[in-house]
């Protein structure tokens, strides 16, 4: 494509996979009206993120829409298009003290913001897919409402073990990073997929069956091994849409 003479342009890989993942989690209703965010870093220091631009709802997002947000600037917030403040300050304090989430999806899906709404929000390894978290979820139970800059900041910070990539925001939503788009998304998919199988196992009434701790951490080892999964996953997933001639990648 050529980018020369079209605003929007640079990244243009990174925009059409992120597009993309906004478009499939529209599809999946992990989002909510038009109150998510995603964002993915595009310098060294991870301080310079693509973001969907301000209340666009994610089925209609398209690659040359997003918006390029700097978290050390705070004059981002007067540009056209510019992010609302809650996710200025979830986004920018993730990029800004997490230098490890060079992606970061937060969305408050049903079955995660659900496991987020319970006393205890562990994700306990009943099948392949929990497994696939054990020991690498944080918890945040500190609520202290709307994500502005401070909140975003205190967020960032407990993600301190770079093993742990999901963050069960108690009384909120989740927040995922990675290091990729197709990382990221498809650690969303699998959580929010492995929520809603606890969540329906409780339903049942009847004892949960739980694996060992040490075959837990043996299937999450081998998952976070399995060679190019989450690449392929969201390949799939572009191509269903350039099938069915989604405006997505323009």
């Amino acid at each position: 494509m050529n980018t020369a003479t079209r605003p929007n342009m640079d990244h243009w890989q990174e925009r059409v996979d992120l597009a993309a993942a906004f478009r499939w989690t529209a599809r999946l209703n992990m989002h909510e009206a038009v109150s998510n965010h995603f964002s993915l870093s595009i310098n060294d220091e991870g301080t310079r993120f693509l973001m969907n631009p301000n209340q666009v709802h994610f089925s209609r997002i398209k690659a040359s829409d997003l918006i390029i947000v700097d978290a050390n600037d705070p004059k981002t917030l007067e540009g056209p298009d510019a992010p609302d403040p809650t996710a200025w300050g979830l986004h920018g304090g993730m990029h800004r003290h997490c230098p490890h989430a060079r992606c970061a999806m937060h969305v408050h899906s049903i079955f995660a913001t659900v496991l987020a709404s319970l006393a205890d929000s562990r994700l306990p390894a009943i099948d392949q897919n929990s497994a696939t978290f054990f020991n690498r979820v944080v918890i945040d139970e500190n609520y202290g409402g709307l994500a502005f800059e401070e909140e975003g900041e205190r967020c960032a910070k407990l993600f301190d073990d770079p093993k742990k990539k999901v963050m069960v925001m108690g009384n909120h939503g989740v927040m995922i990073i990675g290091d990729t788009v197709a990382d990221t998304f498809n650690r969303l998919f699998y959580f929010e997929r492995s929520c809603e199988t606890y969540i329906r196992a409780l339903q049942t009434g009847q004892p949960l069956r739980v694996l060992p701790d040490e075959i837990a951490e043996k299937t999450a080892h081998e998952l976070e091994q399995y060679p190019e999964q989450d690449e392929r996953h969201l390949a799939e997933l572009k191509g269903i849409l350039d099938d069915e001639g989604s405006n997505y990648a323009t």
